[in-house]
């Protein structure tokens, strides 16, 4: 990317200070310690922490730029460009690069999916076009415009996922990236304890259309009974894909094994194809339908999409499966909910061999449902037929009381955090058995798949 000094100051409604104006910038970050020759530096001003302080050192570090909201400060002839707000400036700037693209823009939420949903749907798109997607976790209000930054000229369509977790978020975002294409996974209790009801949630992911033009389309699943709700009342083209018949695009004849998943995918008005993923999940089917909906309405060939889309892997701490010298790891360490949740139990009852165990840290952010969801977790593990359940957290107790609820003997064990829970896994574990690990992000599980690794390789 290229951007000059002026450019950006109109862009954010800025006032330069210092500078050239013609001062070519080659790429924005927020982070200070990985600033690059050229770049524009975004000082974010946090609960904790106020980065104007690390100005004086990206300038040394080559920065070509800054914002700033401090107009009293100077830092001789460097590009300063003084803003109300820098959040709000890198965000008007990321818009007004975004619409020097006139490529096709995929904007991609919901409660649970997103990333993997984003991932198979470049990966499908990249058989026939050069797509530019979203890094890591960039998908909030500073990710997004990071992202968007990203693009260049060679590419050819773009895939953004877009998160939120309040209200106006989703909005704010669709302002930024002005998707035309939009897909949204699935309506569940991710942030209920912000936005409280199921139908505000659904209400703000549903503002991930608000710049939608004529030729736009939202792909919606229609597995999903609050989304299929929603057929014929949207004022644009609505196009549901799933496994019930009336999605335009359908998977039927699935094979679910331990280790892949097989389906037919019907599209819209052609030709069934044969779709092998390398991943179990009836999830990640619904994943894999919508990039291949997607990838139907860009008219990139399906046989190709379906076709790449069999070297799929799961991105780190995403239900990867590890063989940790005779122990089978499901590394689902990222984080958790009860949607996402009940798939990951899903795919550990499909492993066969040793024992099942659920290792389940607490789901946040659930706000009054979390007791009722933590039970109604452990209730699931028993019924999916897992062998036992390890539970840390507040809500570990509610998680037992669901499993035993079901099956009275079940093996069970509450630990108040991580390192109890390894001693338990230490005195349960045995060769040839499957454990799962699943968290909650601020629940740090991926220190038991560390030590998982560590202890049994």
């Amino acid at each position: 990317m290229e951007m000059t000094v002026r450019f950006i100051t109109e862009a954010c409604g800025g006032r330069l200070l210092s500078g050239d104006p013609e001062a070519a910038v080659t790429s924005v970050s927020a982070d200070s310690r990985g600033i690059k020759e050229g770049a524009l530096f975004v000082p974010i001003v946090g609960e904790k922490t106020d980065a104007h302080r690390f100005i004086p050192d990206v300038f040394k570090a080559g920065a070509a730029a800054s914002f700033t909201q401090e107009p009293s400060k100077a830092y001789g002839e460097k590009a300063v460009i003084l803003v109300k707000d820098t959040l709000r400036a890198l965000q008007d700037t990321a818009a007004a690069y975004r619409r020097a693209f006139h490529i096709p823009f995929i904007g991609v939420t919901g409660s649970a999916g997103k990333t993997t949903t984003r991932e198979m749907t470049a990966l499908a798109l990249s058989s026939g076009l050069n797509v530019m997607k979203t890094q890591g976790n960039l998908n909030s209000q500073v990710g997004l415009p990071l992202t968007l930054f990203t693009l260049s000229a060679r590419h050819e369509a773009a895939v953004m996922e877009m998160g939120m977790s309040n209200f106006g978020e989703m909005g704010r975002l669709a302002g930024i990236a002005r998707p035309d294409f939009a897909v949204i996974t699935n309506i569940g209790l991710s942030h209920i304890g912000q936005l409280k009801t199921k139908e505000n949630i659904l209400k703000e992911k549903l503002h991930i259309t608000d710049f939608f033009g004529r030729s736009s389309t939202l792909f919606l699943n229609g597995d999903d009974s609050m989304l299929a709700a929603l057929k014929g009342s949207l004022p644009f083209d609505t196009v549901y894909y799933g496994t019930c018949e009336n999605s335009a695009f359908r998977a039927v004849n699935i094979e679910e094994g331990s280790n892949s998943s097989k389906f037919q995918f019907i599209p819209e008005g052609g030709a069934s194809v044969s779709v092998t993923l390398p991943v179990p999940g009836r999830h990640y089917i619904s994943d894999a339908l919508a990039a291949l909906a997607v990838c139907s309405r860009l008219n990139v060939p399906l046989g190709k999409a379906a076709a790449v889309l069999s070297s799929y892997r799961p991105l780190a701490m995403r239900q990867q499966v590890l063989d940790v010298n005779g122990i089978t790891v499901i590394d689902d360490s990222y984080n958790s909910s009860p949607d996402a949740l009940n798939g990951s139990l899903d795919v550990l009852a499909g492993f066969r061999g040793g024992r099942r165990i659920a290792v389940l840290a607490d789901m946040l952010e659930l706000g009054g449902l979390s007791r009722r969801a933590h039970y109604e977790a452990g209730a699931y593990a028993a019924r999916a037929g897992i062998d036992g359940v390890i539970a840390i957290g507040d809500y570990a107790a509610d998680t037992i009381r669901g499993a035993r609820s079901v099956l009275p003997g079940m093996h069970c064990g509450v630990s108040a955090g991580n390192t109890e829970a390894e001693a338990a896994l230490k005195n349960l574990l045995r060769h040839g058995d499957t454990v799962l690990v699943k968290g909650s992000r601020g629940m740090h599980t991926d220190e038991i798949v560390k030590w998982l690794k560590e202890t049994y390789s």
